[in-house]
């Protein structure tokens, strides 16, 4: 025989309540079944199941979309892409230098002795040889000793001086380029040197711009032989390229770093008495 309390103690539905308890639910405080700790309540309380489902969420698969573009083909991002295009001077350079080349090759028609101009290889050697620097040294070094006036004395000391400062910079350029000769150079140069086996510049260019541009400053020189200067700095040139020695711009940087070369004299220009005074300071 059941008592009234156990009758009153069933739910409506009429099943009992196992241990004689209630099950309330707040009313005050309303669920929020969209709120992140519910749905983490809802899909179980493991935090690596919730960190998984959130990594595939649309925002994350967006971001890795745009981060793998490049790798499925959509091409480089465009800063890769306009470093990645040759600049306009690069092109530039690049061209000039392919045009010297081939116009180097070109002209070296005194190459060796079958080339198509090897029957005028000595008379170009010949004039190799009046553009070297022992000549030009000893030349000057002898005149400046034979001369009997200040003036003479003083003009073939700056040429002398000229000649060492030339010497000294084409040097120090041809160790800093490191250009090599063209390769259908011969070997057979006149008195060389550990540094000529480089090419830019032109050491014959440059003396020969140099000294050409002093002996028309300071020689009194008639109109024909004047030409005749002007004749031998280009021939000087020429030989170069067409013996295969150097190439074209060698040359014509030559040219002007022994023009710019002068300037340089002019201003360093030693008189007999500042030599001497120089040279008591010394002693």
């Amino acid at each position: 025989m059941h008592s009234p309390k156990a009758k009153n103690t069933g739910r409506r539905d009429g099943s009992p309540v196992l241990g004689g308890s209630f099950e309330f639910v707040s009313l005050t405080k309303p669920v929020n079944r969209s709120s992140p700790r519910h749905l983490l309540q809802r899909q179980g309380s493991d935090p690596t199941t919730a960190r998984l489902r959130a990594s595939e969420s649309p925002l994350r698969r967006r971001g890795s979309g745009s981060s793998t573009g490049s790798a499925s083909g959509q091409g480089p991002p465009e800063e890769d892409g306009i470093r990645l295009n040759p600049s306009l001077i690069g092109i530039s350079l690049s061209s000039l230098l392919a045009i010297d080349l081939w116009l180097s090759k070109r002209l070296s028609v005194c190459a060796c002795e079958d080339s198509s101009w090897g029957s005028v290889r000595p008379l170009m050697k010949l004039i190799e040889v009046s553009g070297h620097g022992i000549p030009w040294l000893a030349g000057a070094a002898y005149s400046l000793y034979k001369s009997d006036t200040a003036a003479g004395q003083e003009v073939m000391l700056n040429l002398l001086v000229g000649l060492l400062l030339d010497l000294i910079l084409v040097g120090i350029v041809k160790a800093v380029v490191r250009r090599r000769r063209p390769a259908h150079n011969q070997m057979d140069m006149f008195a060389t040197f550990s540094v000529d086996r480089y090419s830019f510049p032109s050491g014959h260019a440059t003396r020969a711009a140099m000294c050409g541009r002093f002996l028309l400053a300071h020689l009194v020189l008639a109109a024909p032989l004047r030409v005749l200067v002007l004749l031998w700095v280009g021939l000087v040139g020429l030989s170069r390229v067409l013996l295969g020695r150097h190439n074209v711009t060698d040359v014509l940087f030559g040219f002007w770093m022994g023009y710019c070369q002068y300037n340089l004299v002019e201003i360093l220009w030693f008189s007999p008495q500042t030599l001497q005074g120089l040279l008591g300071h010394l002693a």
